[in-house]
């Protein structure tokens, strides 16, 4: 078993400090880190806490696991490895050769859109 743990279904208002006061009940918490989104800081429900030990690890996921925190039952278990993320950015990925004439002449040859003209 991993030190670190995941903790999600946290209240919004929850602290790291909050974190901390929690788990060190069961040990001594090496680091807290809350996930906030990156334009407004708030928090995203959920973070990490990793312990000093496996047998604190285990004894707080014992111990936190469906427990309530501000009314929310907290989900505690061992993080897993982030996985890895491909490509970059995301967005549209296509260059100049995705088809079709975006803009400019659409009109079978005449200038201004084809069409009539009223």
């Amino acid at each position: 078993m991993g030190k670190k743990l995941y903790v999600g279904n946290l209240a919004f208002s929850i602290t790291d400090q909050n974190l901390i006061d929690t788990f060190s009940e069961c040990g001594t918490v090496e680091s807290v880190k809350l996930i906030t989104d990156r334009d407004t800081g708030r928090s995203k429900g959920f973070g990490f806490v990793e312990m000093s030990s496996d047998a604190e690890a285990k004894a707080a996921i014992e111990k936190f696991n469906g427990m309530e925190n501000e009314g929310r039952p907290m989900t505690v278990n061992e993080a897993r490895p982030a996985e890895s993320r491909s490509g970059g950015g995301g967005g549209w990925g296509g260059g100049r050769d995705r088809g079709g004439d975006r803009g400019g002449n659409r009109g079978g040859g005449r200038s201004g859109g084809g069409g009539r003209r009223f």
